[in-house]
């Protein structure tokens, strides 16, 4: 698989370098900006006056899919929104992939990583950060020759820049898609569990397609809103475990907490953000809005937003909502 799409994409760029590249930009592997199951990033440099990070794959990853999703998707497009891959290395059994290197590290960190080296985010700062990443899923399905669905949209994935302005990364689970097609077939489900679509896990929900990436967007808004995960297994006041549900029943409440403790300017905010998080996270994948109209939700007046339908199924235990999404058993395709 990696052989025969090399061979394609000789025409195209980005850069490819070789292991002994990779080895000198990241000067032999010193500086470790971060790990997860797909392999570690570090930090380096590319001609020594560029600073990039260079995620090292590890060797594993089955057929290489990952890989070739990511360059191929990633590598063609570019969007102040996305994040830009620089080069690749597909070097006998190692791959790595080089990107632009962004200072203030992931969205998850900025809103849920407590102590002195969080980044505190405003909420005009968050306002802008969420319109920049509806923008980049926007583009991603309509502004490309190819509609591409990223299924895996979470606060890991999304990356800031020195301005605080958000990049989406991690393209490995994408899926490139015709315009006209309305739906996608899969064969099991696929993303992080909490931003993943009710269709995603079983498609007696529903048809897959790019209403999948705008619920996973709806769960980001809402824990941007909420400053932490939407499921807390830490929380001993099981009314207050699911903040999505939380924020639907409280948002019009005149003694909701949440509001009392910010500002009017705040307030609306965090009020819109909430609205349109509740309306991407509707369980029809028909009830959500696209990401196009996302955009002109979070561009209009908080004024001229409607509260959307209840968004959970009233087969949740209305107390315990994190049943609706922890307590699902994943259906594969046939």
């Amino acid at each position: 698989m990696i052989g025969k799409f090399l061979r394609d994409y000789k025409a195209l760029k980005p850069s490819r370098f070789s292991y002994s590249d990779i080895k000198r930009i990241t000067h032999q592997f010193n500086e470790k900006l971060g790990e997860g199951g797909y392999g570690i990033v570090y930090k380096g440099k590319l001609n020594n006056e560029i600073d990039v990070a260079v995620k090292v794959l590890n060797n594993s990853k089955g057929n290489g899919e990952e890989f070739v999703n990511e360059v191929s998707t990633i590598g063609r497009i570019h969007h102040v929104n996305i994040v830009r891959l620089l080069g690749f290395c597909a070097d006998g059994f190692r791959r790595a992939l080089v990107y632009e290197f962004l200072p203030n590290g992931s969205l998850e960190k900025s809103i849920f990583q407590a102590g002195s080296n969080r980044i505190t985010l405003d909420w005009e700062k968050l306002k802008v950060i969420a319109l920049g990443i509806a923008k980049g899923i926007e583009y991603l399905h309509e502004g490309c020759d190819q509609q591409i669905l990223h299924f895996d949209i979470n606060p890991q994935n999304v990356l800031l820049d020195h301005n605080l302005n958000p990049k989406i990364c991690d393209f490995g689970l994408a899926k490139l898609c015709s315009k006209e097609q309305s739906a996608v077939t899969m064969t099991a489900a696929r993303g992080t569990m909490g931003y993943i679509a009710p269709e995603v896990l079983s498609r007696t929900f529903g048809r897959v397609s790019y209403k999948s990436d705008v619920y996973s967007f709806g769960m980001l808004l809402l824990e941007m809103v909420g400053g932490r995960k939407n499921e807390d297994h830490n929380v001993n006041n099981t009314s207050q475990v699911y903040f999505p549900q939380w924020i639907y029943n409280h948002i019009n409440a005149e003694d909701n907490p949440m509001w009392a403790q910010i500002d009017e300017e705040g307030n609306s905010i965090a009020r819109k953000l909430s609205i349109v998080g509740l309306w991407c996270i509707q369980w029809c994948p028909a009830d959500r809005p696209s990401m196009k109209v996302v955009v002109q939700m979070l561009e209009g007046e908080c004024d001229d937003l409607t509260m959307p339908p209840n968004p959970f199924p009233a087969t949740a235990n209305p107390i315990d909502g994190k049943h609706y999404q922890t307590q699902m058993s994943i259906i594969l395709e046939e």
